[in-house]
């Protein structure tokens, strides 16, 4: 289990409640997608991802962007038991699409990229601490290995 310090857990919750999820959510996907275009393989049916302009204009690339933010509101309101919250996710994701556990990581990368443009100054060295360990332990709890 993960100890979290009040800091830590005030940090989330107010970084989570500062978020525009219909922004935020959008923005971080299509980032991953362009910068590690491998990832495009998990969403073929989301139609035309040829370029940079064309992800970031996909209307299903924003709606998932969205509910990738959603779900990690679930995270932010049970902390204390983040893997259960994510078992049922964790096996969709490892046994029925077989996405590759570090794709996960890259996303979170990305997230905490437009995360820290958002928040500009707001995001110090301790914030980015307390949201990367967030992020990590979601990470290793959707991030079953399923070969």
């Amino acid at each position: 289990m993960v100890e979290w310090t009040d800091f830590e857990r005030a940090t989330i919750q107010d970084i989570f409640s500062k978020m525009d999820y219909e922004v935020v959510g959008p923005a971080a996907l299509s980032r991953c997608l362009i910068v590690y275009p491998w990832t495009q393989r998990y969403f073929g049916n989301f139609g035309n991802l040829y370029n940079a302009a064309a992800i970031m204009g996909n209307p299903m690339v924003a709606k998932h962007g969205t509910t990738i933010l959603n779900s990690l509101e679930r995270g932010v309101k049970k902390m204390d038991n983040i893997k259960e919250t994510y078992a049922e996710l964790s096996k969709l994701h490892s046994e029925k699409l077989r996405v590759d556990p570090d794709n996960f990581k890259l996303l979170s990368d990305c997230l905490t990229i437009v995360v820290a443009a958002q928040l500009g100054k707001a995001f110090t060295g301790e914030v980015q601490a307390a949201f990367q360990k967030f992020m990590a332990v979601v990470v290793s709890s959707l991030g079953r290995q399923y070969y």
